[in-house]
């Protein structure tokens, strides 16, 4: 090949590159999907389906996180093209966590304990978290509703959540016929509810954010949210009714509003209380937390 013929490949496959960089570069801008195979098949987010808040607000997932999403929606799905402008390198990258909940503290990795349950141990005071957890008083409770594990023979497989809330117990389903039971609080009257659910998020000592709903019908709880960074809440540590650990249940791509999660008053473990959420005692809810993922089934029974 001669030297004139071999410097004209080169400035012609130069081109051919110059070319496709810039297609790709100008697709990513206008917000569209770039073409299959391309660098990043769903441009830079982690799949092609949107989730929505319970204000009706749109999101999608980018490095398992939530960022807002504005441009029009068809099915439950982004339409090509109707996204803004990519949000460019230099600008902030979007806060880690989920719609209306932001803002959550590092949780400690705790290796599990698979031994036989000592309760001394199990519920002792808890000083290396990111917020002390106070000892709970398990001598004084109903055994009834102390963690345990038991036998198993319901229909559902390893690893689900199932909810029992007339027993008030949590069982998290085990090989060989075992569930690893809690014991919990459950909804009052008319705050009662059933049916499946995925965890859609963990979070460590939460912020949390009552429904407007809530706040107008408890005066108490007026006078203890404040202005935090996504609305009228409460900063996550120990005078937050989402305790020390919280899991978010979705249905349909939907935040339910129910979560799992730890309580400043462990004494109403046992009893219907609650406003539909499902609350543990807070060395039982971090004992959960270490042991399931997010995507774990959650099934509520009637």
């Amino acid at each position: 090949m001669s030297r004139l013929t071999r410097r004209t490949l080169l400035t012609g496959s130069m081109t051919g590159l110059v070319l496709l960089r810039s297609t790709l570069s100008g697709l990513a801008q206008q917000g569209g999907p770039l073409p299959d195979g391309a660098i990043d098949g769903f441009g830079g987010y982690d799949d092609d389906r949107l989730y929505r808040d319970q204000n009706g607000a749109l999101y999608r997932r980018r490095g398992g996180e939530y960022v807002p999403y504005s441009g029009r929606e068809s099915y439950g799905r982004p339409v090509p093209g109707s996204e803004p402008p990519r949000r460019r390198a230099e600008e902030p990258a979007p806060q880690p966590g989920i719609p209306g909940e932001p803002r959550q503290r590092a949780a400690v990795d705790r290796p599990l304990d698979d031994g036989p349950i000592d309760y001394a141990r199990a519920y002792a005071a808890i000083t290396d978290d990111p917020f002390p957890v106070q000892a709970f008083n398990w001598r004084k409770a109903n055994p009834v509703f102390l963690r345990q594990e038991v036998s198993y023979s319901g229909r559902h497989e390893p690893g689900t959540i199932v909810v029992d809330p007339r027993a008030h117990h949590l069982f998290l389903v085990q090989s060989g016929g075992r569930a690893r039971r809690y014991g919990v609080g459950v909804g009052k009257q008319g705050f009662s509810w059933s049916g499946a659910s995925t965890i859609n998020s963990k979070q460590a000592w939460p912020d949390w954010y009552p429904p407007k709903e809530m706040i107008a019908r408890t005066p108490k709880l007026a006078r203890e949210v404040s202005q935090l960074q996504s609305g009228l809440g409460v900063p996550g540590g120990t005078r937050n009714p989402l305790g020390a650990r919280a899991l978010y249940l979705w249905q349909d791509n939907k935040d339910t509003l129910y979560r799992i999660h730890g309580t400043l008053e462990p004494n109403s473990i046992g009893h219907s209380v609650s406003s539909g959420c499902i609350r543990m005692i807070n060395q039982d809810v971090i004992d959960l937390y270490g042991r399931v993922a997010v995507g774990t089934k959650v099934v509520v029974l009637t």
